[in-house]
């Protein structure tokens, strides 16, 4: 599979007119995202991703090392032919519709009529945007319409990669979910998503991989299942008494009953057969035997930790 977005030894620094002092917001970061794949671009807040962004969207300048975008170097006006960005505050003209919006964006990269029209209609569609909404003005707009709006003025082009900087920032849940499946259905389509975001089950939900940075150094990056993969086992059962709680206990570690139902979380897996034979042993049913899988967050919040964060 062909790379989207190759980067090697990217770095960034910056001075500090007051202390006179280097700071580096990107620090020697290689990292590559597959053509095709919604990728998970993970970090606290001055980690140095929306820094990472721009430079690969040639709006800034490394300082060392280099990186390709759909095989041309950052800032090749090819490429940005076929790249879209929508930052975290998208900022749009008040008076402007949400049909006058797509049109002047439409227009900019010199989409002809009727095929503009066509194109701006699809792609209000593909963000579920109400057609009541078309014709009015965007200071009307919820915050949830005005993400709508701004993914799709980045569809506008048909691009091959789409960068988004935190697009489910501030939405309530049936928002969230909403702008989920957006972006997933924009994966579906064949692009490259590069999703920049602190929502992590946002981003657990979506990504089919992830890399997390901390203060500009990449921590950790993989699959997001094998990320998450735990190396216990889960245990739930039904019956037995109280005794039969203790004894799982005993050589668990713990056991939570509730409505006649018993969960041992977190179990080793050498200790699997024991705890099974015992509750068969009480004549107790095992309802389910499971790996035990941690949270994106967990992950996240374990790297960053083990890193020195405070």
């Amino acid at each position: 599979m062909a790379a989207a977005v190759s980067i090697q030894g990217l770095t960034k620094t910056y001075l500090d007119v007051w202390s006179k002092t280097e700071i580096r917001a990107v620090d020697n970061l290689t990292l590559e995202v597959e053509e095709g794949e919604i990728f998970g671009f993970l970090g606290r807040n001055g980690a140095g991703k929306t820094t990472t962004i721009k430079m690969l969207l040639g709006l800034i300048f490394p300082t060392l090392g280099t990186a390709t975008v759909l095989g041309k170097p950052i800032g090749d006006t090819d490429a940005k032919a076929q790249v879209s960005y929508l930052p975290e505050e998208a900022y749009f003209y008040e008076g402007m519709t949400g049909w006058d919006t797509m049109d002047f964006y439409a227009r900019l990269f010199r989409i002809p009529e009727p095929k503009r029209s066509e194109r701006i209609r699809q792609c209000l569609k593909d963000v579920f945007l109400d057609e009541s909404a078309w014709r009015r003005p965007i200071r009307g707009y919820s915050k949830g319409m005005r993400q709508r709006i701004g993914i799709a003025q980045a569809l506008i082009n048909d691009p091959k990669l789409l960068f988004l900087d935190e697009p489910t920032s501030g939405l309530d849940p049936i928002a969230h979910a909403e702008l989920r499946e957006i972006i997933v259905n924009v994966g579906r389509q064949g692009k490259t998503v590069f999703l920049s975001s602190h929502q992590l089950p946002d981003v657990e939900l979506t990504c089919s991989r992830v890399a997390i940075i901390h203060r500009g150094k990449l921590l950790t990056s993989g699959k997001t299942q094998e990320l998450t993969a735990g190396d216990k086992v889960e245990i739930t059962f039904s019956g037995g008494d109280a005794a039969l709680a203790e004894k799982v206990k005993a050589v668990a570690g713990t056991c939570e009953a509730k409505n006649g139902t018993c969960r041992v979380p977190a179990v080793d897996p050498q200790k699997v057969n024991d705890i099974v034979d015992l509750i068969r042993g009480a004549k107790a049913s095992v309802v389910s035997v499971v790996p035990h899988r941690r949270t994106l967050e967990e992950v996240f919040v374990d790297t960053v930790m083990k890193a020195g964060a405070n």
